[in-house]
C-alpha cells in the first residue's frame, strides 16, 4: 500500500479542479464544430466529453504518484465519467453525460440516506480524522448534505432538460460546485460548537 505523501496545496487544486475546467474551455473552444469520425457525425460536446477523460485519468495518475493515495469519491467520480463518457460516445447521445451528474449526487444522496437510517453518519467514517468532531455534529451534517445533494440531482435534471447544453456546462462546471462549496462553508460555520479540538483531547 503506497504512503501518503505532502503535496503541494496549489498543485492539488489545479489536479483536482483542472481536468473539469479543461472540459469546459476544450467545449467552448469547439462547441460549434462537428467531426466525422468512421462515417459518423460528432458534436463538439461529444469530442470535449471524450478528450475529457484521458485528461481527467492523467490528472488522477498524477494525483496519485505525488499523494500516494486516491479517495474514494475521486474513483468513484472517474469511474463515472468513463462510464457515461463511454455511453455518450457509443450512442453519439450528450444526454448520458449530462444524466452522470444526476446520477452522482444521487448516489451521494442514496448512500448518506442509507447511513442516516442506520443511525451512522459515513460522512464522519469518511471525515474525522481530518475534522474530529462530536456525534451530534455529523448526524447534522450529513442530514444537510444528503438534502443538498438531492437538491443538486433535482437541479441537474431541470437544467439538462429544460436548458441550452450551453448553459448546462457553465451551471456544471461553475454552479453546482460553487453552490455545493458555500454550502459546506456554512454549514462548518454553524457547527463550530461540534468541533473537537485535538488538543483538548489529550
Amino acid at each position: 500500500m503506497a504512503n501518503k505523501k505532502d503535496i503541494n496545496p496549489i498543485m492539488k487544486q489545479v489536479l483536482e479542479l483542472g481536468p473539469t475546467l479543461a472540459f469546459f474551455l476544450l467545449y467552448i473552444r469547439i462547441k460549434e464544430n462537428t467531426y466525422t469520425m468512421g462515417g459518423v457525425d460528432y458534436s463538439g460536446f461529444i469530442v470535449a466529453t471524450l478528450l475529457f477523460v484521458p485528461i481527467l485519468l492523467a490528472a488522477m495518475g498524477a494525483l496519485w504518484f505525488l499523494t500516494g493515495k486516491l479517495s474514494r469519491m475521486q474513483i468513484f467520480t472517474a469511474f463515472m465519467v468513463i462510464f457515461f463518457g463511454g455511453l455518450t460516445a457509443w450512442f453519439n447521445d450528450e444526454r448520458f453525460f449530462k444524466m452522470k451528474t444526476t446520477l452522482v449526487y444521487g448516489f451521494f444522496t442514496v448512500t448518506l440516506g442509507i447511513g442516516l437510517l442506520q443511525g451512522r453518519s459515513y460522512l464522519a467514517f469518511v471525515l474525522n480524522e481530518m475534522l474530529p468532531m462530536e456525534n451530534e455534529g455529523w448526524m447534522i451534517l450529513t442530514r444537510r448534505l444528503c438534502l443538498a445533494f438531492a437538491v443538486l440531482a433535482v437541479a441537474n435534471e431541470v437544467v439538462w432538460r429544460t436548458m441550452s447544453t450551453d448553459l448546462w456546462v457553465k451551471i456544471e462546471t461553475f454552479g453546482f460546485p460553487l453552490a455545493l462549496m458555500a454550502f459546506l462553508m456554512l454549514q462548518f460555520s454553524l457547527l463550530q460548537r461540534y468541533l473537537i479540538d485535538p488538543d483538548q483531547e489529550s
